[in-house]
C-alpha cells in the first residue's frame, strides 16, 4: 500500500514532483583531475558517479543526492548546467 500523503503541503509538492518530472535540470559532470592518491571514499563517490578518468563526463539529473556527492569531490570535477 502507498504511503498517504497527510498535509496539504505534501500533496501539493508531490504534484509539483509529478508534473515537473520531463523538465528537471541535468548537470553535466566532468572529471579534470586524477584519483590516483585519494582516499577510498572519494575513489568510491568519483566511481558512482559514472567517472574513472580525467576528462570522462557524464550527465546526471539535479537531485541533493548528485549534489552532494559532488560537494564531496569538488576538486576533481567540474560541473556545467545543461538545459533539455
Amino acid at each position: 500500500m502507498p504511503k498517504q500523503w497527510r498535509t496539504k503541503e505534501e500533496k501539493l509538492f508531490r504534484k509539483f514532483l509529478l508534473l515537473n518530472r520531463g523538465y528537471m535540470t541535468k548537470l553535466k559532470i566532468i572529471q579534470t583531475r586524477s584519483i590516483i592518491d585519494r582516499p577510498e571514499k572519494q575513489k568510491k563517490i568519483i566511481e558512482a558517479l559514472g567517472l574513472g578518468r580525467p576528462n570522462w563526463e557524464r550527465v546526471h539529473n539535479d537531485t541533493p543526492q548528485i549534489r552532494g556527492m559532488i560537494k564531496k569531490v569538488t576538486h576533481l570535477v567540474k560541473v556545467e548546467e545543461v538545459k533539455e
